[in-house]
């Protein structure tokens, strides 16, 4: 065994025996649509015009948050701040979004005050006073007017709270406070003041205040005498509270105030129901798809196929262990972007071994060993080119995207790099080991690689010129790109939530629900304006512009009218705010896309071949974009995540033809450009067919897998695959010839260096 094969056998043992402890260790990080629970995005907000919250201020609004979660109990949470004023919290388990962001939200501005007496019935004071102001006037919780005197105490006084039941009449509940610091004196002061006054008068009570509202407001006992006060540090609040409505005053007063307003500019709750169902229908498209692909492999490279198939689950374990130790959130997005790369893996394998059949075909007599490692070689660059590009648009995902989008360009990107190591270490390892033993020396036709290929010996003895029609094929990729522009014209756009703001809701109920039924319910309910879709698994969703928990309830009703009994299993509500920067991002991302392939491609070849490629890649996303228009299908998050997939698989297929030309073109400088480009395209084919199969068949079992959350992203790449093997073939290499005879490309290009 060579001394190379030797070192990338003990690299890719290393990395497997690596992957299987941390595969066996640390356990994923499921994201709340996977897992279930809710997420709150929360957004500082300025308390004056000129006071506007710093990131301090939001860092100190996250500690107090972090204090308030805490003492919810709520398992694992995590709180983490995004930007300079938004703070990201998800809580697994909590199916009552309204509870969670109450608690979070409130201010809670703690005071105690002295009451100086009522106010009388000409006060026309049933609003507070200014802060400043010496004196206050705010109802109790019986409607009285009272006059507050300055704060005596402030919630930065409390050391802690605790709701409890009254042992006495086990009927009601109260909170008890205890004081710290100067906080136990100033209480004794204060009771010990208005114990002066006769029993009876108002100016014996004491005011306890919650983000201006009176909560409880007692008389001090009589049996506390004048001067005296109450010692010892610690107090009650009384008041009409049940279980709840005490725990939550009690996690309010203990978690402190937040020190700047907040404000939920986006809201997801999702059942645990969906997030095992995605789970398994994830996981099972996963073997599938991953078994047919493989055997697909084996059939077409028999030996090398299988050696294939074996580094396809080293590939599977390696993306999997990453994942869990760089402790990434793995998302529904990302479930699919994760099984999608099982699908583009088989990529680099195809282009090795279809590499190496040329040069074993190409020089008679020449063994299979020497093929492979000339096929490794010669496919180097268009894997690493290919591969750049993919990564490109995973890195956009990653850095302009937010939320479950950001998580598929993590796994997308961790399963790019990790394919090239399984084809180029673990692949490269495995077939140098298996070609250089004598049975299969002897038997060179198992390798796989000693044949030439059905498809390429059809191509060789029909001999195609498909560029000889360029200007044929330019016309049909010209209607189809107009018939989708049309799509998008007449019917327009249908934006997710995500972008325009709104609220989500989707039920399961007992029994199929007709979406005309359930519009028209919607409507008497006062939501004439509500979008319904229906699945035939007995899903409904609703979409709506922003809702009040009242009129959610109202949701809730008509749809259990219609549908029997209705289980909410998911349910988001997206800020005005949230969904004009989402797309905003959207946008910024697609262009930002789009200039970062056609740079790279410009610097790596020439601008005209980059062009071209960057013209076939704009015309298979308006494509994608104008098929879901046709079919009213849903622009959402998800749906981003794909088109990104597809601009960065179709920027691939071409930069494998644009490398084959370059590096024909030196050696035919006599023949007609477009001769070249014919000859490019059929050396390519059979990798592109091979390739494309290998992912069909992972989308294909996400389409019918998958679930409703699943289908849309795997048609969006079934129709992006299908449409980018056209474009690289049949729009960006008759471009490339109309640019070469239009001078665009005076220079030959330079001969690929080899090793």
């Amino acid at each position: 065994m060579a001394r190379a094969t030797r070192v990338r056998a003990f690299l890719a043992l290393a990395v497997i025996a690596l992957s299987v402890y941390i595969t066996l260790t640390v356990p994923a990080r499921l994201g709340l649509d996977l897992r279930g629970g809710t997420q709150i995005v929360l957004e500082t907000r300025p308390t004056s015009a000129s006071a506007k919250p710093d990131s301090e201020a939001t860092d100190r609004t996250l500690e107090v948050l972090r204090r308030r979660i805490d003492a919810l109990g709520v398992s694992e949470p995590t709180v983490a701040r995004s930007g300079e004023r938004r703070i990201i919290v998800e809580l697994p388990g909590v199916q009552d979004p309204k509870e969670a962001a109450d608690i979070l939200g409130r201010t809670a501005q703690l005071t105690v005050h002295p009451v100086l007496g009522t106010a009388t019935d000409t006060d026309p004071m049933p609003k507070p006073l200014p802060k400043h102001a010496k004196e206050r006037v705010l109802p109790d919780d019986s409607g009285q007017p009272l006059r507050l005197g300055p704060a005596a105490l402030t919630g930065a006084d409390v050391d802690g709270a605790e709701a409890q039941l009254d042992q006495q009449t086990a009927l009601g509940w109260f909170v008890t406070l205890d004081l710290k610091g100067a906080g136990k004196g100033l209480w004794t002061r204060l009771t010990a003041d208005a114990a002066c006054v006769p029993a009876g008068d108002p100016a014996r009570r004491i005011a306890i205040v919650l983000d201006d509202k009176v909560i409880s407001s007692p008389q001090v006992d009589p049996s506390v005498a004048c001067g005296t006060g109450i010692t010892g540090g610690s107090t009650q609040i009384t008041g009409n509270f049940d279980r709840e409505e005490a725990r939550e005053l009690a996690l309010l007063v203990s978690g402190g105030a937040l020190p700047t307003p907040v404000e939920t500019v986006e809201q997801r709750t999702v059942g645990p129901t969906l997030g095992a169902d995605a789970i398994r229908s994830s996981a099972q498209a996963a073997v599938i798809g991953t078994l047919l692909t493989s055997l697909f492999v084996i059939v077409v490279y028999r030996l090398l196929g299988a050696l294939a198939a074996v580094a396809l689950a080293c590939y599977g374990l390696v993306s999997y262990a990453t994942l869990a130790a760089l402790g990434a959130t793995l998302t529904l997005p990302g479930l699919a972007g994760f099984v999608l790369a099982i699908g583009m893996a088989v990529d680099a394998n195809v282009l090795v071994f279809e590499r190496a059949r040329e040069e074993y075909a190409a020089r008679a007599g020449r063994s299979p060993r020497t093929a492979l490692k000339s096929g490794f070689r010669h496919a180097f660059s268009a894997i690493a080119d290919s591969n750049i590009t993919t990564l490109i648009a995973a890195g956009l995902l990653f850095f302009l995207a937010s939320g479950p989008v950001r998580g598929f360009g993590v796994t997308l990107g961790i399963g790019v790099l990790v394919s090239m190591f399984s084809a180029l270490v673990v692949t490269r390892a495995l077939a140098e080991y298996a070609v250089a033993r004598r049975p299969v020396r002897r038997r060179p036709l198992i390798t796989g690689i000693a044949n030439t290929g059905r498809v390429r010996d059809w191509l060789t003895r029909r001999d195609p010129r498909p560029m000889r029609h360029g200007r044929r094929w330019l016309a049909v990729s010209a209607a189809v790109l107009v018939l989708a522009v049309a799509g998008i014209v007449v019917r327009g756009l249908n934006f997710g939530v995500e972008f325009t703001g709104g609220r989500l809701i989707e039920y399961a109920t007992t029994q199929p629900v007709d979406a005309e039924r359930a519009r028209g319910a919607l409507a008497d309910a006062g939501f004439p304006r509500a979008v319904v879709q229906t699945s035939g698994d007995g899903d409904l969703t609703v979409r709506t512009d922003q809702l009040s928990e009242a009129d959610a309830a109202k949701v809730d009703r008509a749809v259990g009218s219609v549908g029997g009994s209705a289980e909410k299993i998911r349910d988001e509500q997206i800020g005005p705010s949230m969904g004009s920067e989402l797309r905003r991002g959207a946008v910024i991302a697609l262009a930002v896309a789009v200039g970062g392939q056609l740079l790279y491609l410009a610097v790596r070849f020439r601008w005209a071949l980059g062009a071209a490629a960057v013209a076939a890649m704009a015309q298979d996303a308006v494509i994608l974009v104008g098929v879901f228009a046709w079919l009213g299908k849903p622009i959402d998050g998800v749906f981003l995540a794909a088109l990104l997939t597809v601009i960065g698989y179709s920027v691939n297929d071409s930069v494998v033809l644009i490398d084959r030309l370059r590096e024909l073109w030196p050696g035919r400088r006599k023949e007609p450009f477009a001769r070249t480009v014919d000859l490019a395209v059929l050396q390519t084919v059979p990798r592109t067919v091979n390739t494309g199969m290998g992912a069909l068949f992972i989308l294909a079992a996400l389409a019918v897998l998958g679930g409703d959350s699943l289908t849309d992203f795997a048609l969006a790449l079934l129709i992006g695959i299908v449409v980018g093997t056209w474009s690289s073939m049949f729009t960006a290499m008759p471009l490339a010839v109309e640019f070469q005879a239009r001078g665009a490309m005076p220079y030959r290009p330079r001969t690929p260096r080899r090793s």
